[in-house]
């Protein structure tokens, strides 16, 4: 018989299930995913940091452990909550079961709980504290209550600089405030040569090394946090350079802020991969992969600097933003999505053909 698990949340909820993965105590920012497929992309992804993942979608693990699906070395997330896990995965390229991956990366993990309750609660209430706990508690901890992510982008951004394709044709800058890989290998596979640089390297730096273009990963926490302000300093430098510039969610986010737009922190987020966002510049609606808790501002955009590129057709928030004067745009959702939707994957090779017209 599995050994009990309980999930606590901030507001005083109690789930009682069973644990699986890694055993323990940890505390985090409990959050839903939609995604019906991609799990071990959402496992990786470094934009989690911090949080405890839940999954929607009733059976998780089924084809198993794939590490070259993977995002990251290793998950980023404090705990990982699902309905039922496949025991028996089956799949050609499976080297492993879910569990096991868990256990092996210090993952708790909480199952046979009412994800859809736990989900609606999120949806209705907001983000809240959690802990996923052996041991059945009395009330809502201190540590639920005073729970802050901290430290996320210097956390999970690379610490020094690499090429990926060096022998490349296009050489584009990305910088790192947690990146997905699949951001590397879409670049990659265009003829790209991509340096990575952590996120906080000066402006100075990336200039002086002449990249045809620059690009912003993705990244986990508040862009408005003090760790943060350097790299919006920097923007503001790169955004004079003349050098084309394409931001992904977290990049979004900052290149926001580097113009002065506002950012706020959304109820409960987007995160899955089946979310609708309208191109306004043509009226098409795009499906697309989304994972963030934080957006810009629309109201708050200078209409004299930049328009407003992209919404999310739920709920009218941001999903991008074109800038005047500039070859300078950003994306609040995941293009590079793996294992899809790819419907955007276009303004990857939009982004390279301006790299091409200085």
């Amino acid at each position: 018989m599995p050994d009990k698990a309980y999930l606590v949340l901030a507001d005083g909820t109690v789930f009682e299930g069973y644990s699986f993965g890694a055993v323990g105590e940890v505390v985090g920012e409990t959050v839903f995913t939609t995604g019906m497929t991609g799990y071990l992309e959402t496992l990786t992804d470094k934009s989690y940091y911090g949080q405890i993942i839940t999954q929607t979608f009733p059976l998780i693990g089924n084809y198993g452990v794939i590490p070259a699906d993977f995002e990251s070395a290793e998950p980023a997330a404090k705990g990982y909550i699902v309905r039922q896990w496949c025991q028996d995965p089956s799949n050609f390229r499976s080297e492993g079961a879910l569990d096991a991956f868990l256990k092996a990366h210090g993952v708790v993990g909480l199952y046979g709980i009412d994800t859809r309750r736990l989900t609606k609660i999120i949806r209705e209430s907001g983000v809240m504290n959690g802990m996923i706990t052996p041991v059945k508690p009395s009330g809502v901890p201190d540590a639920v209550r005073d729970y802050v992510i901290r430290d996320s982008v210097s956390t999970c951004s690379a610490k020094a600089e690499y090429t990926e394709n060096p022998e490349g044709t296009r050489r584009i800058a990305l910088l790192d405030y947690g990146l997905k890989r699949n951001i590397i290998r879409e670049l990659t596979r265009r003829g790209c040569a991509v340096t990575v640089y952590p996120h906080d390297t000066p402006a100075a730096r990336i200039i002086a090394a002449r990249p045809d273009g620059i690009m912003l990963s993705n990244g986990p926490g508040d862009p408005r946090d003090a760790e943060n302000r350097a790299a919006v300093d920097n923007l503001k430098e790169l955004c004079k350079s003349g050098i084309p510039i394409f931001g992904i969610c977290f990049g979004n986010q900052l290149l926001a802020l580097a113009h002065g737009f506002e950012i706020e922190k959304l109820k409960y987020g987007h995160r899955g991969a089946n979310q609708p966002a309208k191109d306004l510049t043509s009226g098409k609606t795009f499906i697309t992969s989304q994972n963030h808790g934080y957006a810009v501002v629309s109201g708050s955009i200078d209409r004299g600097v930049a328009e407003e590129w992209f919404i999310t057709v739920n709920d009218s928030t941001n999903e991008g933003v074109i800038y005047k004067n500039a070859a300078i745009s950003s994306v609040q959702f995941h293009p590079e999505a793996c294992g899809g939707p790819h419907d955007t994957s276009w303004l990857f090779d939009r982004f390279i053909a301006q790299t091409g017209v200085r």
